[in-house]
């Protein structure tokens, strides 16, 4: 049987989840075929994945980037189309001809694009869990109205996807709660009051998985977990009591669901972003991921813990703002962005960035809000608030 080729946009494409996802792309040439890329600086990376697979479009987010690249895609003689701006993000993630959008821009940025590609229709292959947390119930609508199909690709969400029932209308009788699992990051046994002479490349020094330096520190920070405990709530439709977060240090279990008669199914594998990557450009179907097998002849031990909230003290924060009024997760998200830019500049200490993450979720009042451009604007305020406070914290 002849498979129709799937058309993909990724936007991200040069980070590590975009090139993981190229890499599996590049293993099924018969079924997948690069209509778009997107990146924001890494112009000799973006010309390489060009030549490689020659899109249509290239889309940088700079018009000096773009034109550094047109140049080089013009004396490579290659048919591709250099774009720039935020219009044409939301362009190649809603374009007629494209199938599946891969959002791998990391933060808030990657919002506009998303919910273009949820209003169009598109399979959404989800890395950008910002999307979630800024837009909640507001981006969950236009996927719905859309007629969209969103699937999860951090590892923890498509663990918990592969783990649920098929039929979602059956999740709220059969399912207890999710058990969200965390690899405690690099901080996970050091001693809380030393945090504060943490640097940057040690936040960033992942003892498991291979991701972006703003991804990284999320992870030592454990705001991450904190952000896929929102993200989880939108995904699953779940109450915030009913998601839980334990630390696994060895990370082959990916995440578990705990079912009404208190069995456990979990989803196990190697910290490979690449399987839940394969997962979501294949579904329903399973292909080759390239990624190694469990080896469990050679595996010694699993062991779980609890968070500790004086080491990881932003990871209560995701049910607090779930509690509060909705655009909250949406200041969280905006601050924490801020403060893990500042540590990353060396302008705040790695133990600042929960301050401003608090003292922003202190200053910033909101109000119910429904549509996407009031939280664009309370994502602003957040943004001036948290900046002003990092300011004040600067060594």
């Amino acid at each position: 049987m002849t498979i129709q080729k799937q058309r993909i946009t990724i936007l991200g494409s040069t980070g590590s989840v975009g090139v993981s996802t190229l890499d599996v792309i590049a293993r099924h040439p018969e079924r997948f075929e690069v209509f778009a890329l997107s990146a924001a600086l890494q112009v000799d990376l973006m010309l390489a994945q060009c030549r490689h697979f020659k899109p249509r479009y290239a889309v940088m987010v700079s018009e000096p980037h773009a034109r550094l690249l047109a140049e080089k895609i013009k004396e490579n003689n290659l048919p591709v189309q250099v774009l720039s701006a935020e219009s044409a993000l939301e362009m190649i993630a809603s374009h007629e001809l494209v199938d599946t959008v891969m959002a791998a821009i990391v933060g808030a940025a990657g919002l506009r694009p998303c919910m273009a590609a949820a209003r169009s229709g598109k399979r959404l292959l989800l890395a950008n869990k910002e999307a979630l947390v800024v837009g909640g119930d507001v981006f969950m609508q236009a996927v719905r109205a859309g007629g969209a199909q969103l699937l999860p690709i951090d590892s923890e969400h498509s663990a918990i996807f592969q783990s649920l029932p098929e039929d979602p209308a059956t999740w709220p009788q059969r399912v207890e709660k999710i058990i969200l699992t965390a690899s405690g990051g690099p901080f996970r046994t050091r001693e809380p009051g030393s945090l504060r002479q943490v640097t940057p490349d040690e936040a960033c020094a992942h003892p498991n998985w291979v991701m972006g330096r703003k991804i990284s520190v999320d992870s030592a920070t454990m705001m991450n977990k904190a952000l896929e405990v929102i993200e989880a709530k939108y995904l699953f439709g779940l109450t915030p009591a009913q998601i839980e977060v334990v630390i696994h240090p060895q990370s082959i279990i990916h995440s578990m669901v705990q079912y009404r008669d208190t069995s456990v199914v979990a989803q196990l594998g190697t910290p490979d972003m690449r399987v839940p990557i394969a997962y979501g450009l294949a579904w329903p179907d399973r292909i080759s991921s390239g990624a190694k097998a469990l080896d469990f002849k050679s595996m010694t031990s699993m062991t779980f813990e609890l968070p500790d909230d004086l080491r990881f003290p932003g990871l209560p924060l995701a049910w607090e703002v779930l509690n509060a009024p909705v655009g909250s997760t949406a200041v969280l998200n905006a601050a924490n962005e801020v403060a893990v830019a500042a540590f990353l500049d060396k302008r705040i200490r790695f133990d600042h960035i929960h301050h401003v993450n608090h003292a922003t979720l202190s200053a910033v009042a909101v109000s119910e809000v429904n549509d996407f451009e009031s939280l664009l604007a309370i994502d602003a305020q957040a943004r001036i608030v948290a900046s002003r406070i990092a300011k004040n914290l600067e060594l």
